[in-house]
C-alpha cells in the first residue's frame, strides 16, 4: 500500500503500511491514531464502569488479532504528568506489575527510539515479549506515544518468551483543564498463538480496566516520586539528556507475524489461573 494508506490485510498493522520498510511515524500517522482513539464508529463497548470504558473491534469469534481501546478519566493528574509517567522507564518498574523487564535499545531521532518489553501473561499462558519502534509527539494539549514491532539483529526471539507483534499500540493523553486529563490506550497486537476465548474476554473485563487504573494511580504518585529520583532528568522532554546509542533505520526491519513461532493455547482452561490472576 502507498505511504499514508493503511493496509486492509488483517495480518498487517496500519503502522507497517504493508511494506518492508521500517519508518518513523509522521504527523499523518499521529493524527490518524488520534482519530481512531476518539472515533466510536465500528467499536463495540465491552465494559463501562467507574470512569473506565473498554471497546473492541474485529471478529468476536477470532481470538487472535483484535483491536482493544480503553479510556479513563484522570482527575487531579495533568496531561504532562501522565506523559512523563508513560515515558519514565525507571518509574515503570514501580507500578507496572505485568512487566518482567523493559529497556531502551537505542535512539533513532529526538522523538523515536527502539526498546524491549517483556510481559507476564496470566498463568498458564506463556509470557510474551516485544521489540518495538516507539515514537512520541506533544501536540498542543494532546500528547501521543505510539509503537509497532520491529526486528533488531541483536535482539532475536528468546526461548523463554513467545515473541508477539504490536501492529499498532499507543496512548493519547488529552488535557481537560483544571489539572485533569483523559487517557486513551489503543492496541492491536498479534499474540502469536490461538488463545482461548476466555482470555480475550478477560482482557476486556479485567486486564484492561485494571491496567488503566494502575496508570492513573501511578500518575497521582509520580510528582512525589520524581522529586526524589533525578527530578531534572526527562530525556523525552529534553533530547540533549539522551545518552542512548544511535540506531539507524537500516539496522531494523518490519517484524512480520508469520515469521514467528505460532503456538496453540486454546486448550488451556481458566481453571489453571493462579489466585493472583483472579483479582479484578
Amino acid at each position: 500500500t502507498p505511504r499514508g494508506a493503511s493496509s486492509s490485510e488483517p495480518s498487517e498493522g496500519p503502522m507497517s503500511r504493508g511494506g518492508e520498510m521500517v519508518y518513523i511515524p509522521d504527523d499523518s500517522d499521529f493524527s490518524s491514531f488520534r482519530d481512531q482513539c476518539e472515533s466510536l464508529e465500528g467499536w463495540h463497548c465491552r465494559y463501562n464502569k467507574a470512569g473506565v470504558t473498554v471497546w473492541s473491534q474485529g471478529q468476536e469469534e477470532s481470538c487472535t488479532v483484535q483491536k482493544i481501546k480503553t479510556r479513563i478519566s484522570c482527575k487531579d493528574v495533568p496531561a504532562e504528568t501522565l506523559y512523563d509517567v508513560l515515558h519514565d522507564t525507571s518509574y515503570r518498574k514501580k507500578w507496572d506489575s505485568n512487566m518482567i523487564e523493559t529497556y531502551d535499545i537505542g535512539r533513532l531521532t529526538v522523538n523515536a527510539d527502539v526498546g524491549y518489553y517483556s510481559w507476564k501473561c496470566p498463568s498458564p499462558l506463556k509470557n510474551r515479549d516485544f521489540v518495538t519502534l516507539r515514537s512520541w509527539l506533544p501536540l498542543g494539549n494532546d500528547y501521543m506515544i505510539i509503537n509497532y514491532s520491529v526486528k533488531h539483529p541483536k535482539y532475536p526471539p528468546r526461548k523463554d518468551f513467545v515473541r508477539a507483534v504490536s501492529l499498532q499500540t499507543g496512548y493519547l493523553i488529552k488535557a481537560n483543564g483544571d489539572g485533569a486529563c483523559t487517557l486513551y490506550y489503543l492496541t492491536q497486537v498479534d499474540p502469536r498463538g490461538s488463545l482461548p476465548k476466555w482470555v480475550v474476554n478477560r482482557v476486556s473485563q479485567f486486564v484492561a480496566p485494571k491496567a488503566m487504573k494502575k496508570i492513573y494511580k501511578a500518575g497521582l504518585k509520580y510528582p512525589e516520586w520524581k522529586r526524589r529520583h533525578d527530578p531534572e532528568y526527562k530525556p523525552w522532554v529534553y533530547p540533549e539528556q539522551n545518552t542512548l546509542p544511535s540506531v539507524s533505520l537500516a539496522e531494523l526491519s518490519v517484524q512480520h507475524a508469520d515469521s514467528l513461532e505460532n503456538i496453540d493455547e486454546t486448550g488451556l482452561s481458566e481453571d489453571h489461573l493462579s489466585a493472583s490472576d483472579h483479582e479484578a
